[in-house]
């Protein structure tokens, strides 16, 4: 053992780290998704922290792993221990080249290339004095001994300010985790969720004077949460004031007394809903012990948490008695354990079933450390850690013990106890949790994965850990169309800088052999989908597999997965994350509903009059911009170069349209003439192009629609036409003093420079040189529009407000002709070549050299100051423009060893109850392990009923008829078919005439499938008994020329 000090130290730059100075700005870059999640005051908070974790094993490195890409100013892992073949089954960052080396001290540099930012340290210090724990913000201990978590506790708390610190093991298939952030710790922000708007229509004048929404629209408020009032008429004394709510049902709150304010006049008015904050109170790791506050996660497992803690309490005065832990079956061990626990407990008495259980599965599998349990408590770990150093969340209160006892043995002594005995290899500690048979079964699975993001890098590490696909008949097949970038280091964690733009499965699978070198995988790039289904992920490759695991990021994709698991009875491993959030679902054949049978309600749509007239709210006009965006430099020079393209050269197209002989080709010819005609030939011009817009969008919208609709306005019943939620909106006057008038004149220039090839000089977007061009900009004035159409139907949709124009007629084409000749020449083009192509923007948020949030921020923002909405920054804009899906790498963590436990349970075949769906939140924090649901029973016939993973089967001849096929249903199954269809094509529908004469025809013509098809899948309706109709039923898959099921 190396017992010289050493530190490792790497910066985004040496002196600056060696300064202690931490970045100015956060680079939204590398962080972009992880301050959607904390908020920019929370990061900067965690950029000037110093972290502490002790213990550089399984879990240590987890913690340590998902705190440095979070980025604190620095990190320090010490610990004492040598590196052994073992531990490589629980840390990642150990090779067998380290054996002998320091944990710490090996694993440091690997830490370090997590994040350029985090000034990352490594010791080998096995004291832990004051003056070295005192130096840090946040201190966290994994694999240390009762006296040394106390001592340690006791030290933070009475450190001025106290110390935030974490405790947390995971011995077998058992976990703990304490937190103390001590006395009058304050919670800046209590769940991280945006804080809620609600428009008012009326508010009582009473004792406790009664809110009410409009339109019924629920607040989502409760009890305690405090909110200020806006824009309140008549009562205007509520107006900038804070009032604690009660709340009285979905629609309605008491704000206290209000009787002696002014009658309120509405609806008008918003009641805006403050970040809760909030002090907590903090016991001593030494209180706790004597009075746990436990968090249940598993109601089936209502007395595990208290029995675990005390389990783990028992083991600490197992190994201080004897030096060493219990063996696995050795009943004088487990007899020994068990007065101890009894004694932690302070009860004589019988432990129960549950207790005996649980006395034999710690004592028998607490030599061991099962990974999945590690990387689902490293993530939760180290969200507290991040919650004590910035005060974003809540913490913990103030124990969390958790356990997978369903894959440890019963341990009884029908159970080998060589089958768990140590073999000196890096599947030990896992073989002490689960057993050698186990083992092999996980080495020769085969492993399908979709997706290889943040919870894919994850879930490698971990099927790397357990030995997943190392047998010989064993593989993973990783499926990912995405390349690298750079905002997926910070969570991506098998990547590094030069990996950016690569392919993300050939990267992962790279790394990941750097963990487990006996892994075999293979590596995709193909995306799934009806393409793939015929080609590459067919049938016969599902079939082949022992499970599949998603690991993708949007709903569509994961319906189509869970229809082919379903389709080929496959089971399923499903998960996701969104912020401080996540869920595991587990599908099972035969045991399990799928993903697709719970669907989350359809997301509200936003009227289209709302959006193009009546905004009330930033998520309007953010949208209403980012559709600007797309229509000016995405729709529209698209259509115009398909337009020549179709059509030919300028001059055949002159030609055409002047005879008036034009197909629907030359429809969009009004709209090229007009992209003709304004085109600019310099930076002047770009500038008066955006000039107008801001004229257009800014000043004659809203006096079009103050002419329209005037502030006396009534509606048919004689309220006013402008009241809550519509705003009437006030006509900007451009003022290039104004930085967000000159911010969109620059970056709508800008786009308009790339969308025509037109040179941009250099500093051309600053103030000073922009003054000129803009003066010299010729503005339209206003004029009234008599004919305007302004819709004011919520139910009306886009495409029918927004109707085609009718085509132009020969005579327009002819003009139309004559005008784009005109626009030529005054544009110096030459007819004779080809038109010059425009450059269509493709939208990309993470590009900020781009300027396309630029755009759509100045567009936002001017857009709400002319409604009288707040506004919001370039990060919240870019957030919602670009639909970004917030992520922190310990949800993440989390999530994925949650997963890596089911598929241990999917691999062993458990029992239904055995498995566990989740559901958390690491922010309040929350977790809810639950039974998945069964699936559900559909009815065909009275006492015939089926389930989505039932398949009939029917083994057909060259000769085999329809009528053969029906009759053949009927004897196997007991129900007659009505109608038959295969894919999208009807096969046979009795209420067709012309079908009936199908019944004689061979079912191989009527199917007519592909050449070296086997089967095909029918989808059968049958008669529902009850009420005469047809019911659907399972489907049946038809094999031709009696091939057998299995072929």
């Amino acid at each position: 053992m190396d017992e010289r000090p050493h530190k490792r130290l790497k910066s985004m730059d040496e002196e600056a780290a060696a300064a202690g100075r931490v970045p100015e700005e956060i680079d939204d870059s590398l962080y972009s998704r992880q301050r959607y999640v904390l908020g920019d005051g929370a990061m900067q908070r965690l950029a000037k922290s110093n972290v502490l974790v002790v213990g550089a094993g399984g879990l240590g490195i987890e913690i340590a792993k998902n705190i440095v890409l979070a980025g604190p100013k620095s990190l320090t892992i010490v610990d004492h221990r040598a590196t052994e073949i073992p531990d490589l089954g629980t840390q990642f960052f150990l090779t067998a080249d380290n054996v002998g080396e320091n944990r710490a001290i090996a694993s440091g540099p690997k830490l370090a290339e997590l994040n350029p930012y985090v000034r990352v340290e490594a010791d080998n210090v096995d004291v832990l004095t004051p003056e070295f724990v005192t130096q840090f913000q946040c201190v966290v201990l994994t694999e240390c001994t009762l006296q040394q978590q106390l001592e340690v506790d006791a030290i933070c708390r009475t450190h001025t300010p106290p110390i935030p610190f974490m405790t947390s093991d995971v011995r077998g298939v058992f976990g703990s985790v304490f937190v103390d952030c001590g006395p009058g710790f304050e919670v800046a922000d209590a769940t991280g969720e945006a804080p809620r708007e609600v428009l008012l229509a009326a508010v009582s004048q009473a004792e406790a004077g009664l809110v009410t929404t409009i339109e019924n629209r629920m607040h989502g408020l409760e009890d305690g949460d405090r909110v200020e009032f806006k824009e309140v008429a008549g009562m205007v004394e509520l107006n900038d004031t804070i009032h604690e709510i009660k709340v009285v049902d979905p629609y309605k709150f008491s704000i206290g007394d209000t009787r002696g304010m002014s009658e309120y006049t509405g609806p008008s008015g918003r009641a805006c809903q403050l970040v809760r904050r909030r002090r907590m109170e903090f016991q001593s790791l030494e209180e706790q012990i004597a009075t746990p506050t436990l968090l249940t996660t598993d109601y089936a497992k209502f007395e595990s948490p208290g029995l675990t803690f005390a389990a783990f309490l028992a083991l600490h005065d197992f190994e201080a008695s004897e030096g060493r832990y219990p063996t696995p079956g050795s009943a004088d061990d487990v007899g020994v354990f068990g007065k101890l626990l009894q004694a932690r407990l302070g009860s004589d008495g019988e432990l129960g079933d549950a207790g005996d259980r649980l006395v034999r599965q710690f004592a028998w599998t607490c030599r061991g450390s099962l990974a999945p349990l590690c990387a689902a408590l490293g993530g939760w770990v180290a969200q507290e850690a991040l919650k004590g150093v910035t005060g974003k969340f809540t913490p913990l209160e103030q124990l969390l013990c958790m356990d997978i006892a369903e894959l440890a043995p019963i341990a009884d002594d029908s159970v080998d106890p060589a089958a768990f005995a140590p073999r000196g290899d890096r599947y030990d500690m896992l073989r002490a949790c689960v057993g050698d048979e186990v083992v092999a079964r996980l080495a020769n699975s085969k492993l399908f994965m979709v997706g290889c993001g943040a919870i894919g890098c994850e879930m490698l590490k971990n099927y790397a850990l357990l030995g997943v696909g190392t047998g010989d008949a064993g593989l993973i097949t990783v499926t990912d169309n995405d390349v690298i970038e750079k905002s997926n280091l910070n969570r991506q964690f098998l990547f590094r800088p030069e990996h950016i733009r690569s392919p993300k499965s050939e990267v992962a699978a790279a790394s990941v052999l750097k963990i487990n070198p006996d892994m075999h995988i293979e590596a995709h790039q193909h995306k799934v989908g009806p393409e793939t289904t015929k080609t590459v992920y067919t049938d016969k490759f599902f079939e082949k597999l022992d499970v599949v695991v998603n690991a993708l990021d949007n709903v569509q994709a994961r319906l189509f997965m869970d229809g082919r698991c379903v389709a080929t009875q496959r089971p399923l491993l499903e998960s996701g994350t969104m912020g401080a959030k996540g869920h595991v679902q587990v599908v099972v054949p035969f045991l399990t509903e799928s993903y697709a049978s719970q669907r989350d309600p359809p997301e509200t749509e936003v009227p289209y009059c709302t959006l193009k007239s009546f905004p009330s709210t930033i998520d309007h006009t953010i949208q209403w911009a980012r559709d600007k965006f797309a229509n000016l430099f995405e729709l529209k020079p698209a259509e115009f170069n398909k337009f020549w393209e179709t059509n030919g050269s300028p001059e055949a197209v002159f030609a055409a349209l002047s005879e008036g002989d034009c197909g629907k080709s030359f429809d969009p010819a009004g709209l090229v003439l007009k992209l003709v005609q304004r085109r600019p030939t310099s930076w002047a011009d770009c500038v008066a192009l955006a000039r107008v817009k801001f004229e257009k969008y800014f000043n004659h919208k809203a006096r079009h629609l103050l002419n329209a609709f005037p502030m006396d306005a009534t509606l048919a019943d004689g309220k006013p036409f402008w009241q809550s939620p519509k705003r009437p909106p006030t006509p900007l006057e451009f003022d290039l003093a104004n930085p967000l008038h000159a911010d969109f004149v620059a970056s709508a220039a800008r786009l308009f420079a790339d969308c025509y090839g037109v040179a941009i000089p250099e500093d051309a977007a600053s103030p000073e040189a922009l003054a000129p061009l803009v003066a010299a900009s010729p503005v339209p004035s206003f004029e009234p529009k008599a004919s305007m159409n302004i819709v004011t139907d919520e139910s009306v949709k886009k495409d029918e407000a927004e109707k085609a124009k009718p085509a132009i007629g020969a005579g327009g084409f002819a003009e139309v002709s004559t005008a784009m000749q005109e626009a030529f020449a005054g544009r110096g083009l030459d007819p004779a070549g080809a038109a010059p192509a425009l450059a269509n923007a493709i939208f990309e948020k993470d590009d900020d050299s781009n300027g396309h949030i630029d755009f759509i921020t100045a567009t936002s923002n001017l857009r709400a100051a002319m409604y009288g909405i707040a506004p919001v920054d370039r990060l919240k804009t870019k957030l919602i423009a670009g639909k970004i899906v917030p992520a922190i790498a310990t949800t993440t963590a989390a999530v994925s060893g949650l997963v890596a436990a089911e598929l241990i349970k999917v691999v062993i075949g458990a029992k239904v109850e055995d498995y566990k769906n989740a559901f958390m939140n690491l922010a309040l924090p929350f977790m809810l392990l639950t039974e998945p649901g069964a699936p559900e029973k559909e009815p065909i016939t009275a006492g015939r009923t089926y389930t989505l993973w039932d398949r009939w089967e029917v083994k057909g001849t060259k000769e085999t008829t329809l009528a053969d096929f029906m009759k053949t249903v009927e004897s196997q199954y007991g129900v007659c078919p009505l109608g038959v269809v295969n894919g999208t094509s009807a096969v046979y529908i009795p209420a067709l005439p012309m079908h009936q004469k199908r019944l004689t025809k061979p079912m191989h013509k009527l199917l007519k499938p592909e050449k070296g098809a086997k089967y095909c899948d029918l989808v059968v309706t049958f008669r529902d008994d009850d009420s005469g109709g047809d019911v659907k039923g399972p489907p049946i898959r038809y094999f031709f020329k009696g091939a057998a099921a299995q072929e």
